[in-house]
């Protein structure tokens, strides 16, 4: 059994996280933190109590527990120090809270190297999501002028999304940067075009009813091509979580990228 943890236990994310290690046969859930301590998670995933109750001291949670791998889904501020209080005591972390720096992710993996265990970040554990990037950076060798279009929920702190982001980098590993729409073009308001990223624009929708979308639109002569990956509910991110969990204990130093472990 893999003894797991989890960070940002009482959120929307945590919960459906809590649930899946829960049902998993070769999981174990044996720590939960959150700001809102107290309650024992049986109660949070509605079932019976199942004596591991919500910490808001992660170190003591990590030194009770002993657990072999932490999943984090907090929040951007508080991701990056739990990441290296867990890897410095030779937890294995499985982020996917999104907004870490590039500065971030070096650091993370300087103190996973350190203490020669290994730390897993996805942008997306939605496997559909991971072949909608796929697909969209094969595209782009053929349909070089794209733009992207990402949608959450209104109580997401990052834009773009890790997602659109990582789906840019993919795609500019497969097409050069280039000058999309018209040269003398004219925003009348800041940002109308999204942001852009080697001549790709990148729009970010912000509503409440949404959980994670993205559409990937591609444009040629007399044609568009769109590929879009919809996560109606949070338990899609589930089964990629869960292969991580496991397959973070054969790795080492950091690894990004659910496509990474998923071959």
């Amino acid at each position: 059994m893999i003894k797991v943890i989890v960070c940002g236990a009482c959120g929307r994310m945590g919960q459906a996280v809590l649930n899946a290690v829960h049902e998993d046969r070769e999981l174990e859930l044996v720590g939960a933190v959150d700001m809102k301590a107290g309650q024992d998670v049986g109660e949070i995933i509605g079932v019976e109590k199942l004596g591991v109750v919500v910490s808001d001291d992660l170190a003591g949670v990590i030194a009770s527990a002993k657990p072999d791998v932490m999943v984090d889904f907090t929040r951007p501020a508080v991701v990056f120090n739990n990441a290296c209080l867990a890897l410095s005591h030779g937890v294995r972390t499985v982020i996917g809270t999104t907004g870490l720096s590039d500065e971030d992710k070096k650091a993370i993996s300087d103190v996973a190297e350190k203490n020669h265990t290994a730390a897993f970040i996805a942008s997306n554990f939605a496997i559909g999501a991971v072949l909608m990037m796929k697909m969209a950076a094969e595209a782009a060798k053929y349909m070089p002028h794209v733009e992207i279009i990402e949608l959450h929920h209104d109580q997401k702190l990052d834009a773009p999304s890790g997602t659109a982001l990582e789906t840019a980098r993919m795609i500019k590993e497969t097409r050069a940067a280039m000058q999309q729409g018209h040269p003398d073009e004219v925003e009348k308001i800041a940002g109308a075009r999204g942001a852009d990223v080697d001549g790709m624009h990148i729009h970010s929708v912000r509503l409440p009813g949404y959980v994670a979308h993205q559409e990937v639109i591609f444009g040629g002569l007399g044609q568009t091509l769109t590929i879009r990956h919809d996560s109606i509910d949070r338990t899609s991110f589930m089964p990629g979580v869960v292969i991580a969990c496991k397959k973070v204990i054969d790795l080492h130093g950091l690894v990004c990228g659910l496509e990474k472990i998923l071959d």
